[in-house]
């Protein structure tokens, strides 16, 4: 079981699924704060080079299982060509509409 997209509580992490699902890399980078840092399975990681890899050029997919923390933490069943699918938790950071920091890793 899944949840819309369009129904997620949290604006700004709705925004990012969105650009993830679309492969909208403008759309995508333009959520992120000057800055933005994120962390994979605990190890920080480059986020233009990781996203790049994991989400954009593998065809990466979300699809959110559940939430919690306002919207803020996700579960997520994500799929890419590299890895295929995999259960997964991310964590946002949101400051002023923007995401300052993810964390992703296995759930």
């Amino acid at each position: 079981m899944s949840i819309q997209v369009d129904r997620l509580s949290d604006p700004t992490v709705r925004a990012f699924v969105t650009a993830v699902n679309a492969h909208d890399k403008a759309a995508f980078e333009g959520l992120l704060a000057p800055g933005a840092t994120m962390s994979d399975d605990g190890s920080d990681r480059d986020i233009a080079d990781w996203t790049d890899r994991e989400i954009f050029s593998s065809n990466g997919h979300m699809d959110v299982e559940s939430e919690s923390d306002g919207g803020r933490t996700l579960i997520v069943t994500f799929r890419n060509d590299t890895w295929g699918e995999m259960r997964t938790k991310w964590h946002f950071t949101v400051d002023g509409g923007k995401v300052s920091r993810f964390e992703t890793g296995q759930a």
